[in-house]
């Protein structure tokens, strides 16, 4: 009948195994991001009611992917184990794919966003609009730097394919049937 241990006729998996974050998925939190911020500032002339865009969104983004590159860099060297790098615990490898996969989620929503002010602002003729763009290009760049550490960050906590032990590999019983 089915080769699913819950009985389910469908062919999808069933087991809650996490899958790698996709790329599509990426490129449409940014598609939606841009669209949103080419239609909030486009609507009702909503820039014209704004005070000079802040450069906080930018230094958080910063900040928070500078996080992110420092335990990708730590977790590498702890999963592989090389020399001097104390063990890591399952659970806080959990954690941190949490982090990237939300982190490059939100990445990519703020850096779509940014990308459709950016857009718009660039149409728009006024030197208030102009004055606006480093602030908003930086935040862009720094959406685009989370993005890419939480990537990092994920691809670090994958559990490597050799063994763990080199003598992993001998005849001696495991204790499972």
């Amino acid at each position: 009948m089915s080769a699913n241990p819950d009985g389910s006729p469908s062919g999808r998996r069933t087991d809650p195994s996490l899958q790698p974050t996709s790329v599509s998925a990426l490129v449409v939190a940014a598609l939606v991001g841009a669209a949103l911020g080419w239609l909030l500032l486009g609507y009702n002339q909503v820039f014209y009611r704004l005070t000079p865009l802040p450069w906080t969104a930018a230094i958080v983004l910063f900040g928070l992917a500078f996080a992110e590159a420092y335990l990708a860099h730590n977790t590498g060297a702890r999963i592989q184990r090389k020399p001097g790098a104390p063990r890591v615990e399952p659970l806080v490898v959990a954690r941190y794919v949490a982090l990237a996969k939300a982190s490059s989620l939100v990445g990519s929503l703020t850096g779509g966003f940014a990308a459709g002010v950016l857009a718009w602002l660039a149409l728009e003729p006024t030197d208030a609009a102009q004055s606006d763009v480093p602030t908003v290009g930086t935040t862009l760049f720094a959406a685009a730097a989370l993005v890419g550490a939480a990537l990092w960050l994920e691809r670090t906590c994958r559990v490597p394919d050799r063994p763990d032990r080199e003598d992993d590999g001998s005849d001696r019983p495991t204790g499972r049937r």
